[in-house]
């Protein structure tokens, strides 16, 4: 008789068990695709949505209309390779060893990611996600820093930093251009190859059920400024008073624009558009010698005032982001790693430095303590000697030096957002406190090396 009872109990566990397994298999959490974009020194104000009136970007605008803007949204720094490395990493750049630009030419190189480093695609794997990059990869050259050796299924794209070329696809005389490890040599301009590249990947992932991520980063409209020749007449014809300095970088920017807008397209045709979270953001702020946009803010790339560090920002995701929505929150390009791991329902178990700020999105108030964010770049040069030079911001009060070899400059935000009033020989006491913060963040990523060891 007990064994009569037994096995009554073990066939309604087994049914209790069976039953909760088929709900969780009927009904599973469907995790959102994931189209990362990310464009290199692009203005802060070369954007139409801004009301810049000499630009048209339809389909960046699109992708704000129909979602959030953000607009102080911040590079970890002024220039690409350690903001590359922020925002794969969720960590400051120096404290992966990426404090400066990473160059094929040894001499001049100043950063070498730490390979033991989470990149993003190897947090979203375990999450189920396929992962592909293609574009500006501007983290390493050689193993154990290749693409597919931090997570990504495909690599379809640029290893180095600039193009000499956008249609020889050439760096110093050599071809960084890659499907996966093995080098390539296609034609065409570089901003339509790795458009065509996204739009392939997107069609052949609607057949898989499986979700996926894709960090698309162009290289436009980094110098050489070079658009299509149709694109640079169009801008002409419609803005007689342009530049032609002014008309290439606008056609630049709108001709990747249309990228961008084919790319999304691929989403509606293949059915995936409504379960995708789109994110445009950008390296670091417009390069003023090529006549870049960056609105009301001070200089431009390579400087650690505003507009050297805040880049035009956009997400979307339907259903889920209220479009047409604006935020002023201030978050930076390492704030999209934990995000991302939020979203895709992934805990973080090592140590990074930024924040989810995936509530934002969702139109919730988020209560956060007022944290410093840290910015660096080193670079070489005669200007720069080797040097680093770092801001620090905490709250509205904002440190700074623009230079190794210039005095530190302290400025209120708020009061003072285009950085025109140096206040810091009246505030002395909020000097000390920025600079004490300051300096311990540069004792922190003075902990990882950033040449590669012998």
């Amino acid at each position: 008789m007990k064994d009569y009872y037994l096995k009554i109990l073990l066939f309604f566990t087994y049914l209790l068990i069976t039953s909760e397994g088929v709900a969780q298999t009927e009904s599973p959490v469907q995790k959102p695709n994931v189209l990362l974009i990310f464009t290199d020194d692009q203005g802060y104000h070369d954007v139409s949505y801004y009301g810049t009136k000499d630009i048209l970007t339809p389909h960046i605008d699109a992708i704000r209309n129909e979602g959030m803007r953000m607009d102080y949204f911040y590079a970890n720094s002024p220039v690409c390779a350690p903001s590359r490395a922020s925002l794969m990493s969720g960590r400051y750049p120096d404290h992966v060893g990426v404090p400066g630009l990473i160059r094929s030419t040894p001499d001049n190189s100043w950063g070498y990611l730490d390979p033991r480093t989470v990149l993003m695609p190897a947090m979203l794997k375990t999450a189920g996600y396929h992962t592909a990059h293609i574009g500006k990869w501007n983290l390493g050259f050689e193993s154990p820093n290749l693409p597919n050796e931090h997570g990504f299924d495909l690599f379809h794209g640029w290893l180095e930093d600039m193009m000499d070329d956008y249609w020889i696809h050439r760096r110093h005389g050599r071809n960084y251009m890659r499907l996966n490890k093995e080098t390539i040599d296609p034609e065409g301009h570089a901003t339509d190859l790795f458009s065509q590249w996204s739009i392939d990947y997107i069609k052949e992932r609607g057949k898989s059920d499986d979700p996926f991520f894709l960090y698309l980063a162009y290289n436009a409209p980094h110098f050489p400024v070079q658009p299509p020749e149709e694109w640079l007449v169009k801008v002409k014809n419609r803005e007689p008073n342009i530049s032609n300095k002014r008309a290439a970088l606008v056609a630049f920017i709108e001709h990747m624009d249309d990228g961008i807008g084919k790319v999304v397209n691929a989403l509606k045709e293949s059915g995936q558009y409504e379960n995708t979270l789109i994110i445009f953001t950008g390296d670091n702020g417009g390069f003023l010698r090529d006549l870049a946009n960056n609105g009301p803010l001070r200089d431009g790339k390579q400087s650690m005032y505003e507009g050297g560090l805040r880049v035009p920002t956009v997400i979307s995701w339907p259903g889920k982001i209220k479009p047409g929505t604006v935020s002023e929150q201030v978050n930076l390009s390492m704030d999209i790693f934990p995000t991302l791991a939020e979203v895709a329902g992934v805990e973080v178990d090592h140590e990074i430095n930024g924040r989810s700020f995936l509530p934002t999105l969702m139109g919730q108030t988020m209560e956060e303590i007022e944290r410093p964010l840290y910015f660096v770049r080193r670079e070489g040069g005669t200007w720069y000697g080797g040097k680093a030079y770092h801001a620090l911001r905490l709250g509205d009060w904002k440190l700074l030096q623009n230079s190794p070899y210039q005095p530190m400059e302290l400025y209120n935000l708020k009061e003072d957002p285009r950085e025109e009033n140096n206040i810091i020989d009246q505030n002395q006491k909020i000097y000390q406190k920025l600079n004490n913060l300051l300096m311990s963040h540069i004792q922190e990523g003075g902990k990882t090396p950033w040449q590669r060891p012998d």
